[in-house]
């Protein structure tokens, strides 16, 4: 039996693809669906179709009903009666103390189980640093989010609390639109800047294990681009502006 042969072989006797579970099917749907809420491919106001959702998905309404629970519990979507479910609008202002709560969280990633990072995970850093740079040569806002969410996940990995990530990506996601929908007055090349420095500094800290200083870190850049947006929303509001 040639190479080419044997490999066609193995390929034919490799066991297939398993196929997701429930749980797993609701974890996908979950993440796609509030991914494009995040980057406003829903945007604010739209109205989900429990029916339409069934049908791209190729599942049952009841799933879709649950996936669309989760997300109102979330305060990314509302049931609204007679009318259906709608993606909420984000307001800066009132979310003021969800900034506040992530400080806090922040200075937790590292204290509370930190996992020291091997030499691939680095090297997911240093290629979100090379995808930055790659991009801010040509900025985009959907592109800037994206980036921002894989650093995200990065971090979250960095603890083994189970709660302290699930309630972070929680309030996370509460947020993440509001990066978004204030670019036009954020300044898209100003805030890859800031987040490129973000990343640089816990990379550093991370490759000699400085875990409570990536806490620090991450605090520091939370607190920073909390300050700019308000910042700039109490501008758009002197001007007479909308965010």
């Amino acid at each position: 039996m040639t190479l080419e042969t044997d490999a066609t072989h193995l390929a034919a006797t490799a066991a297939p693809p398993r196929p997701l579970s429930a749980r797993e099917r609701f974890e996908r749907i979950y993440r796609i669906l509030r991914d494009r809420i995040c980057l406003l491919d829903y945007a604010p106001g739209s109205h989900l179709s429990e029916e339409e959702l069934a049908q791209e998905f190729q599942i049952s309404r009841t799933p879709v009903r649950r996936v669309l629970a989760r997300l109102e519990s979330e305060g990314l979507v509302q049931s609204v009666h007679g009318v259906g479910t709608i993606v909420t609008d984000v307001d800066i202002e009132e979310l003021q103390q969800v900034y506040h709560l992530r400080l806090e969280l922040a200075l937790l990633v590292g204290k509370l189980s930190p996992i020291p990072r091997t030499a691939d995970d680095l090297d997911r850093i240093r290629a979100l640093i090379a995808r930055c740079d790659s991009d801010v040569l040509n900025p985009d806002q959907r592109a800037f989010l994206r980036l921002n969410m894989d650093f995200f996940y990065e971090l979250t990995a960095m603890t083994g609390n189970q709660p302290l990530r699930e309630i972070s990506e929680r309030l996370y996601f509460q947020v993440a639109r509001v990066v978004l929908k204030m670019m036009p007055q954020l300044g898209l090349v100003e805030e890859f800047t800031a987040f490129r420095r973000e990343m640089e500094e816990v990379l550093a800290a991370a490759e000699i294990g400085d875990w409570e200083s990536i806490g620090h870190i991450r605090r520091a850049h939370i607190s920073m681009s909390f300050r700019r947006m308000m910042r700039h929303a109490g501008e758009a509001s002197m001007s007479g502006g909308t965010l």
